[in-house]
């Protein structure tokens, strides 16, 4: 599933980052307020992580800013403050989860995926499908053909985020950003490799190709 996190703690940050990119997610990060309201407003995703102190506009403005202009993603509000009247009024602005700092990482992953249990039948689609090939982003798993395929975290990450960009070209610098988290090239063959394995994964031993090299500019996952 697609994250958004707005955390301005950069060691927190980091390390919830590494945390969902571990399970499979693809995470995009803000560091205050401002930006983080122009992501949630301009790009879809499925969950957003908000804590409620941060520079340039706190986390309630910010929730109440997206809540007002018709924004119903699931959020999952974090704060340093665990007061009732606080979580109160962080559940009022239109959060639909809270969860005081410090917490346990494994805690923070079951609300995220909790959240998108509750709202999948009006939320944010969970499978994804073209021609023969399924995603369910909830249960992990992808089938060609009903044959399962078995991905490692970061292809389940790539061919998601493919998915979502269904025929349309991808380029490199948009899977380094987004699959990867790097916002420099590290002048790496890493993506070659994941995408070599991921066509030989869903594509090998199938008579349509559905993973294509859009040479000089990226990858398409298109019919034809």
């Amino acid at each position: 599933m697609r994250i958004l996190l707005i955390e301005d703690d950069e060691a927190l940050r980091a390390y919830v980052h590494k945390g969902l990119s571990e399970a499979g997610h693809c995470v995009e990060q803000a560091a205050d307020g401002k930006d983080g309201l122009f992501l949630a407003s301009t790009e879809t995703f499925d969950v957003i992580i908000l804590d409620r102190m941060l520079p340039a506009l706190d986390g309630l403005t910010v929730l109440k800013t997206l809540r007002g202009a018709g924004n119903s993603t699931a959020v999952l509000l974090l704060s340093a403050l665990g007061e009732v009247d606080d979580r109160v009024a962080g559940l009022r602005a239109g959060g639909d989860d809270y969860l005081p700092k410090p917490f346990a990482f494994s805690e923070l992953l079951a609300r995220v995926e909790g959240l998108v249990r509750r709202g999948r039948s009006d939320g944010p689609e969970t499978v994804l499908s073209l021609a023969d090939l399924e995603m369910d982003l909830l249960a992990r798993t992808v089938r060609r053909a009903g044959r399962i395929i078995d991905l490692q975290p970061r292809e389940f990450s790539l061919l998601e985020y493919l998915f979502r960009n269904a025929g349309q070209v991808v380029t490199r610098t948009m899977l380094l950003e987004t699959v990867w988290g790097y916002r420099f090239d590290p002048q790496t063959n890493v993506i070659d490799v994941h995408i070599s394995r991921l066509r030989a994964k869903i594509d090998r031993g199938f008579d349509k190709p559905l993973l294509h090299t859009v040479r000089g500019a990226g990858y398409s996952l298109r019919e034809a």
